[in-house]
């Protein structure tokens, strides 16, 4: 199970750090993405990280201001998300991919429920 946490309501230019944790999975063997729905919008996806600690980024609307990180002795994945706006608000996911690479873009393996986001003054 993928577990999301982190969210919360922040002011616009603020800072979060989304944690997502998977206590049946070993992080080693597989690739985790993070992806975000807004409200009335269809799920976007942000990042994907390999075994490599390769980085594929899919959305220029948060580039410059969010990264993925992963920490494999902790077997958990971030998302640090710099310099938010409000319209960064929706429901943050954590997902994986069996196998070292991001290759099935939203069509990953394993979801976690969501974490809120709301960016708001």
């Amino acid at each position: 199970q993928l577990v999301e946490s982190g969210g919360g309501l922040v002011q616009p230019g603020g800072s979060l750090r989304l944690s997502c944790s998977g206590s049946s999975y070993s992080f080693n063997y597989y690739a985790i993405g993070w992806f975000r729905q807004a409200p009335g919008k269809e799920r976007e996806a942000l990042f994907c990280i390999e075994s490599s600690d390769g980085v594929t980024s899919y959305s220029d609307s948060v580039k410059g201001r969010f990264a993925i990180i992963r920490d494999i002795a902790k077997n958990a994945a971030y998302l640090q998300m710099n310099n938010l706006k409000t319209e960064d608000t929706g429901v943050y996911y954590c997902a994986a991919e069996v196998g070292d690479y991001c290759s099935k873009g939203d069509d990953m393996d394993y979801w976690g429920k969501g974490t809120l986001v709301t960016v708001s003054t």
